[in-house]
């Protein structure tokens, strides 16, 4: 891995924080990337299906040559169920919610560390995650901060039990990002209260999620495994 780029599998690349952070990330490592459908440099899979990350593993590990150095969690989904909703509604969000965000990562990670395992090598993990996950979020989203609360947890699971074996994981908690659906929920909920909410005055921006991924991803110091690095304007500090 010293003398030559590392492979990187990026999810949910095709908008938003995961395309800034393939772009972030261009030159210096080989990537494949994740999204609907198939194309020159991602792969299609519906991570609603429990075993589509399981497949997407296996693509992205033929398409960059049998070796994968870093996994990069970006994919989910922010959808609404409000808790007055029909139960079989209710249930069904909550499912998709943990299935794409949580239980799809999670599926990716087994396979990475039996994948570093296998070889001999240590390798990196990053996952996104959400101010969420520590703030909360709107009584229509509770599955959501669940979900990244549970990829928070389970970050640090991994730092915790496989950093011996050169395994490193971090976390990233963005707050409101200025991405297509961050804009939608800014709009539907009164974009300005929301952001005199922010000591910053605005969103963040991709490009900024995207370069502390980077930097977890290429260059934190192993030391740092376990790290969860908030990028929320100053709008809950932990």
């Amino acid at each position: 891995m010293a003398n030559e780029l590392p492979s990187i599998l990026v999810t949910g690349s095709t908008r938003g924080i995961g395309a800034a952070i393939v772009e972030a990330l261009s030159g210096r490592a080989n990537v494949v990337g994740h999204g609907r459908s198939d194309g020159p440099a991602t792969i299609g899979a519906d991570l609603s299906d429990p075993a589509a990350a399981d497949r997407l593993w296996d693509a992205a590990l033929e398409r960059l040559g049998g070796r994968i150095d870093v996994l990069i969690n970006n994919a989910g989904v922010f959808e609404p169920v409000a808790v007055d909703a029909p139960l079989d509604d209710w249930q069904a969000g909550w499912g998709r919610t943990m299935q794409i965000n949580l239980q799809a990562s999670a599926d990716l990670c087994r396979r990475a560390i039996l994948h570093w395992r296998e070889r001999g090598t240590g390798g990196r993990i990053v996952n996104i995650a959400s101010r969420a996950a520590y703030r909360g979020d709107s009584p229509a989203h509770w599955h959501y901060a669940a979900s990244k609360a549970g990829m928070v947890g389970m970050t640090k699971s991994i730092a915790r039990g496989f950093a011996a074996e050169g395994i490193l994981a971090f976390a990233v908690c963005p707050g409101f990002t200025m991405t297509g659906m961050a804009e939608d929920y800014l709009a539907s909920r009164g974009g300005d209260k929301l952001l005199a909410d922010i000591p910053l005055g605005r969103v963040a921006m991709p490009e900024e999620v995207a370069s502390a991924a980077a930097y977890l991803a290429l260059e934190a110091p192993p030391s740092m495994t376990g790290a969860v690095i908030d990028i929320n304007g100053a709008s809950f500090v932990r």
